[in-house]
């Protein structure tokens, strides 16, 4: 996996949360709280999820093949989906299910000590793993905010991280609220409460993650200026005078498929063009190095095409036309 996968935060990520998930479970076997045990459920699963990210990144590394020439890039997404299914499904409706069944059936929280300072050791150990995916984030994030990085982002695995921790971070705080009201009040209810605001928050993460992993898996564009660059280096001013139409798709987070139609002089020779062809790709490819796979088709402008040379960055991101 590339640097820009963040495999450091995943694996930083990974180590909290199963050291996190353990501690979870011993406090809710001494003090039967609902919400450590959700929150244990939601760590383990959180611990899977960065298991699942690696073994995508893993895979993903595969060389093409005849039944897939385009190489295994996609397996990034396929895998990053599966987190949010994973992060829905295990975490988020176990944990409504449990704070549901705590609130009708409430009892009172035994050695608090336990929960209480394991939420707290959580609490630091998530803020050192949440802090080393902003740092990595913040390498490959430029001057996009949060939310843009995060709805932007082509490689999916640092967006994942940076959520599941968010996620866990205001988990631990729900569920340490829920256990002091727990304890100040006498009523083990509001365990139940504090569990049940931690499945919603979970459901909620999970469906931005799916929404956004989704977007990958049908396929997106290059972005706004990877299309420009593209465009300025396909055109040579000499025997490439213009772009007609351009399409582009990502392959994977690290790899551009770039497919355009450029206007050629009508009196060049096939050996010209053919020339101009080559290095307009190897302009691209400097231009922008995950551009990998280049199609170009010379063809004559005609006068239909002006407007489609003037405006063609609108269409940069459709699937090609066959």
């Amino acid at each position: 996996m590339s640097a820009s996968g963040g495999t450091k935060a995943i694996v930083a990520a990974l180590g909290a949360n199963l050291s996190i998930a353990v501690a979870k479970f011993v406090a809710f076997a001494f003090s039967g709280s609902s919400s450590m045990l959700a929150e244990g459920v939601h760590s383990l699963a959180d611990s899977g999820n960065q298991a699942l990210l690696l073994v995508g990144g893993k895979k993903a590394t595969k060389a093409a093949s005849e039944e897939h020439p385009f190489g295994y890039g996609r397996e990034r997404y396929v895998y990053s989906f599966l987190v949010s299914v994973v992060l829905f499904a295990v975490g988020g409706v176990f944990a409504l299910y449990e704070g549901y069944e705590k609130i009708k059936h409430p009892h009172e929280l035994e050695h608090w000590y336990w929960p209480v300072g394991v939420l707290v050791f959580a609490i630091i150990a998530e803020s050192f793993s949440f802090r080393t995916a902003i740092k990595e984030s913040n390498e490959v994030r430029g001057s996009l905010t949060w939310a843009q990085f995060i709805k932007r982002a082509k490689a999916p695995e640092l967006p994942v991280v940076l959520l599941e921790d968010l996620g866990a971070l205001v988990g631990l705080v729900l569920a340490l609220g829920g256990v002091g009201l727990a304890l100040a009040t006498g009523d083990g209810v509001w365990d139940g409460v504090g569990t049940l605001c931690i499945g919603v928050l979970l459901v909620i993460i999970a469906i931005v993650l799916a929404a956004e992993t989704k977007s990958l898996l049908l396929g997106e564009a290059a972005d706004a200026s990877q299309v420009v660059r593209i465009r300025e280096a396909l055109v040579d001013g000499g025997t490439v005078t213009g772009v007609i139409h351009m399409r582009t798709l990502h392959l994977g987070p690290e790899e551009l498929l770039v497919a355009a139609k450029v206007s050629v002089q009508h009196d060049d020779t096939a050996a010209e063009v053919a020339h101009a062809i080559n290095d307009a790709e190897a302009r691209v490819r400097a231009a922008v190095p995950i551009a990998r796979v280049i199609y170009l088709e010379p063809d004559l402008l005609r006068a239909g095409d002006a407007d489609a040379v003037a405006g063609a960055g609108t269409d940069a991101g459709a699937v090609p036309e066959k």
